[in-house]
């Protein structure tokens, strides 16, 4: 029996990725660098630090600046990307995600969320999404990132089940990955070429019903 649902944010509840493609590209450029729409889909589920390193070595600038100035670095574009996130609402929210968080509330299927975003909670605060969510796991939660399945892990043990019954919303081959790792059932949110290693892929949460959640395990 499946009892709980975890969701990654970015992507799958909320489409923020086209604000972190802006705030990245602003840096990349201001450093003499250029980010692709290509080249930002790898950076899907990537920590801030491991995106600035990639985005580094891109330009072979890795020992350019020292750690203080790459904290600076992230610094700037955080706040970038928050001057996008205080203007966000509930018209942010992908379709189809409140309808499916309900149900799952109303056959008492627990639910968190496990992002690598440090802003996750208040990206649930400004759009209304956060009276869903019993645990929420963000980057600033926990010491390895995905593909490391420590972000699902500690959801799970927030909700009390075993992730092998648990369910993962992913919409990152990295995200997915990590959930496979940590041993739980997946939904590919995306592309089936991306996400094919998927138990289910679909092209979003509008697509997901309980019956599905619930044939995952038979």
């Amino acid at each position: 029996m499946i009892k709980a649902c975890i969701f990654d944010l970015d992507g799958v509840i909320v489409d923020t990725a086209k604000y972190h493609y802006t705030a990245w590209k602003r840096l990349a450029n201001e450093i003499g660098l250029d980010l692709t729409l290509e080249e930002n889909e790898q950076l899907k589920g990537v920590s801030r630090m491991q995106t600035l390193e990639i985005i580094l070595k891109k330009g072979n600038l890795q020992d350019k600046f020292t750690p203080e100035e790459k904290v600076a670095l992230t610094t700037r574009k955080n706040d970038w990307y928050l001057g996008f996130v205080v203007k966000m609402d509930e018209n942010e929210v992908l379709e189809g995600v409140e309808d499916f968080l309900k149900t799952l509330q109303n056959n008492n299927i627990k639910i968190g969320l496990g992002s690598a975003s440090k802003n996750a909670p208040k990206i649930l605060e400004v759009t209304g999404m956060a009276k869903y969510f019993e645990v929420v796991i963000d980057g600033g939660k926990v010491k390895k990132s995905k593909p490391d399945p420590e972000t699902f892990l500690l959801g799970a043990e927030g909700l009390g089940v075993l992730p092998s019954e648990a369910v993962v919303f992913e919409d990152s081959y990295k995200g997915l990955t990590a959930a496979i790792n940590g041993g739980f059932y997946t939904v590919g949110i995306g592309s089936s070429e991306i996400l094919g290693e998927a138990h289910l892929v679909l092209d979003g949460v509008k697509d997901m019903t309980l019956d599905k959640l619930h044939s995952m395990n038979i």
